[in-house]
């Protein structure tokens, strides 16, 4: 494994794509944007993650194509569900394509252990969570096998997810009024 760079490196070092790929149900729980959502405060995503939209405006201004899918377990966590509803204020209107896979149609593809993004076919960013989703770390690598197998478990999750405005969440129970 290599040295640490920042987002902001591995985007303006990026020249034709960036992949993410999120297998996970539960992020940042302390985050204070999904506390304030949890909450019913009002958020404009734009304004509370300005660094990244302004760095996805920027590369995707530079022509990089990114793609982010998102495994999710259904009915979603609370967590997902404000992912959900954040993706089309934040993400889309940055230039990111998003792409939905219910864990239940990915049972038969190999998978990473990790979430990761992969930069121009070259290098893998993976991250590290705690069990509750707490962040940990990150760790890059520049092995082609393992580029290659990110690549290839990103693109068949990519293939069968649902895009972002086609993609209807099933609701839990109380939720759906059964």
């Amino acid at each position: 494994m290599t040295e640490r760079p920042t987002f902001d490196e591995l985007f303006a070092s990026c020249r034709h794509s960036a992949i993410h790929l999120e297998m996970r149900d539960m992020y940042t729980p302390d985050d204070p944007v999904y506390l304030d959502w949890k909450a019913g405060v009002e958020i404009d995503p734009v304004e509370r993650f300005r660094d990244w939209y302004d760095l996805i405006v920027r590369t995707v201004g530079r022509g990089v194509r990114v793609r982010r899918a998102r495994i999710v377990s259904e009915p979603l966590t609370d967590f997902i569900r404000h992912e959900h509803e954040v993706t089309p204020r934040l993400n889309i209107p940055a230039g990111e394509e998003v792409r939905w896979l219910p864990r239940r149609r990915a049972s038969d593809l190999a998978l990473p252990g990790n979430d990761f993004w992969v930069f121009d076919n070259r290098l893998v960013r993976f991250g590290h969570f705690a069990g509750d989703g707490t962040y940990l770390d990150q760790e890059t690598t520049e092995n082609p096998e393992v580029v290659g197998l990110c690549t290839s478990a990103f693109e068949a999750v990519w293939e069968r997810a649902i895009p972002h405005e086609r993609y209807q969440p099933e609701m839990p129970l109380e939720r759906a009024g059964r």
